[in-house]
């Protein structure tokens, strides 16, 4: 009886940590895509034009970003 008892507590214990080793790579690799996204990346608010369409929002990079890229190609 002491045998199953302890590995019943084994197995719980086993997927307890399963879970949260899940959920806890989940959350790094959440938090790796959103770092990812470009600095410079400006979101603007998506506008409504006179017929009702949606217009989508225009993604510019920042005058450094582009000063960054050039000088990087210049290198080569």
């Amino acid at each position: 009886m002491d045998a199953m008892a302890q590995l019943a507590v084994l197995t719980a214990a086993t997927i307890l940590a399963a879970g949260a080793a899940f959920a806890m790579a989940w959350a790094f690799l959440h938090g790796a895509f959103r770092l990812m996204q470009p600095a410079g990346a400006i979101r603007a608010q998506v506008q409504t034009t006179n017929l009702g369409h949606a217009q989508r929002p225009r993604f510019e990079l920042a005058q450094g970003t582009r000063a960054v890229a050039r000088g990087f190609a210049l290198d080569r």
